[in-house]
């Protein structure tokens, strides 16, 4: 096995089958990576507290001595940057946050994750490397609300008309996250 590690975290509903979250791990596991890809609770009337408990399970899952990478998707994201709020050590090598939603219009399916603690001191503490990947018309989060991301000083990727960067979106199989994820070489994205 390889000591690479990577942690994919689902955001509302879940990624199902046909999403590029799902390919992706499948993909990672035939390559013989070490991949950890949980189902949170209620995952279409999610409750912070509880996600927050499930995510520390996974990652005190993942041994110690593994490079990890983490890859979230929309609600994953939130998670991810609360659960990293919470702490000051360095958790990840590499952190991946795919179609954040506004951190400026609550969710009412997950109104607990809402108001979202973003600065770039807490996500630095917990990664040696960060990279936001929006889209331009994605209909969570406006490209005015991705400004409060991409205004914290870490790499940063627009993708043209990609939506929400899900299935819905032509993003089920997805070359380039697999790519990214191996090489860190963020030009690939397409």
């Amino acid at each position: 096995m390889n000591q690479q590690h990577f942690l994919i975290i689902h955001g509302l509903g879940g990624s199902g089958p046909d999403h590029w979250q799902t390919w992706l791990a499948n993909t990672l596991t035939e390559k013989n990576y070490q991949v950890t890809y949980p189902t949170f609770s209620s995952f279409h009337s999610p409750n912070l507290r509880v996600w927050l408990e499930e995510l520390h399970l996974a990652v005190e899952a993942v041994p110690a001595k593994a490079e990890l990478t983490v890859i979230t998707h929309s609600l994953g994201c939130l998670l991810w940057i609360h659960y990293a709020s919470s702490l000051a050590k360095k958790l990840a090598k590499r952190v991946i946050l795919v179609a954040p939603p506004s951190p400026v219009i609550t969710l009412t399916e997950a109104e607990s994750f809402f108001p979202v603690p973003y600065t770039s001191n807490h996500l630095s503490k917990t990664a040696e490397e960060i990279l936001f990947i929006h889209s331009n018309n994605d209909p969570y989060c406006s490209m005015e609300d991705a400004r409060n991301y991409l205004n914290l000083n870490h790499h940063s990727v627009v993708l043209p008309n990609a939506g929400h960067i899900n299935p819905a979106s032509g993003h089920g199989k997805w070359p380039s996250i697999l790519d990214l994820s191996l090489t860190n070489k963020i030009h690939i994205l397409s």
